[in-house]
């Protein structure tokens, strides 16, 4: 009753250019905002509960991606050694070599990789408001992969060395997320379903140039680039972690920064721009960053799909739908998921490796039919 007296009043006061122009947004945050916030308030975990949780979650989910191999590792071994190298006292030992040299830089990667998709992906959803947007809708990680395979198969920017692969797959997802962002624009306006449908139909375009790289490329290298293509840490070392997790906490920093424009902009357009969001400026600075994620994580491990799609609506069942709290509790929880991921990826058919592309999904598919059939009008996508 309240909210209909509040309407009614404002209904009734000076008619104002501005005033009328706020009243669209006044309108959607009562009906999105206000009412649906009541309606889930009382069931919604407490934040600090929530991030204890998943970090609790992340640091059992590397002990166990450490501990867990050929040659198995106690928890307190595992963290004798971590703990031994911080202290700048590292022994010579054979469980040494395997936690820090070997697996260790695995799983770490694994956590940052795993983090930046489940961002990437949360900001994808926002971008075109659709419940099925992540990184693949718009032709980023197709675009990182066309640059990443350019590299592997004709040596381009050899002279970077390892650097070469990152560099070329932020080039790939830079050029994809640009080209998707000028070909859907009309005039000075960025319609979601434009996006979208232009981001599948380029996606098509980018993946059709990577399988014709392959044809053309080396074929003693095809092999390898069609295993990376689906996704694997199996190359990690200390040296491909520091660009990802430098890129993840930049990115992280400034999204959280922005947190009130992402639920702004999440509710539309118009009503973001009422509430004075530079629509324009945002979208396009959210483009650069989410290119960056997705490009650094292409290049140190490959496509891997549903993790981006799927970890975001689960982050916001738990926790809802304001992005102070989803982007905290998704960076954590996205980097546990994906080092589980990694350990069943290299033990479930061992001594082989599966790509862990595959198990995610085998993991991520069902998880999003059992989404989509308990909550048919995710993130709030229906009109």
């Amino acid at each position: 009753m309240r909210q209909v007296g509040e309407r009614k009043s404002i209904q009734s006061g000076p008619s104002s250019g501005s005033a009328r122009r706020a009243l669209p947004a006044l309108g959607v945050l009562v009906r999105r905002g206000s009412l649906r916030s009541s309606r889930h308030s009382r069931g919604r975990l407490p934040l600090p509960g929530v991030l204890l949780s998943c970090l609790v979650l992340l640091l059992l989910a590397v002990t166990f991606g450490v501990g867990i191999g050929p040659v198995p590792l106690s928890p307190r071994t595992v963290w004798q050694v971590i703990v031994d190298h911080l202290l700048g006292h590292p022994q010579n030992t054979v469980a040494d070599a395997i936690v820090w040299e070997i697996r260790l830089p695995r799983v770490l990667l694994a956590a940052v990789v795993g983090a930046a998709l489940t961002t990437a992906g949360s900001v994808v959803q926002i971008l075109v408001r659709n419940a099925l947007g992540d990184p693949f809708l718009l032709g980023i990680s197709s675009g990182a992969s066309v640059g990443a395979t350019t590299v592997l198969l004709f040596g381009a920017f050899a002279s970077l060395g390892i650097w070469a692969i990152s560099v070329g797959s932020v080039i790939g997802a830079s050029v994809a997320m640009a080209t998707v962002f000028l070909v859907s624009r009309t005039g000075k306006q960025l319609a979601p379903t434009q996006l979208i449908l232009c981001g599948v139909v380029l996606s098509a375009l980018f993946e059709s140039l990577t399988s014709f790289l392959i044809f053309r490329g080396n074929p003693e290298a095809t092999q390898s680039v069609l295993f990376w293509l689906l996704g694997s840490f199996g190359l990690a070392n200390w040296q491909q972690l520091p660009i990802p997790a430098i890129v993840l906490v930049v990115a992280m920093g400034y999204l959280l920064a922005q947190a009130r424009s992402l639920n702004a902009l999440a509710m539309g357009t118009e009503p973001a721009a009422s509430l004075g969001v530079d629509v324009q400026r945002l979208r396009r600075n959210l483009f650069v960053v989410t290119s960056l994620m997705v490009g650094v994580a292409v290049a140190v491990s490959g496509v891997i799909g549903f993790v981006g799609l799927v970890i975001p609506h689960i982050v916001r069942l738990i926790v809802g739908s304001d992005h102070r709290r989803v982007l905290p509790v998704g960076v954590l929880f996205g980097a546990a998921f994906m080092v589980l991921g990694d350990l069943l990826a290299r033990t479930i058919v061992a001594p082989q490796e599966m790509p862990i592309g595959v198990i995610t999904a085998f993991i991520g598919a069902p998880t999003l039919i059992v989404l989509i059939r308990r909550r048919p009008y995710l993130y709030g996508t229906a009109q």
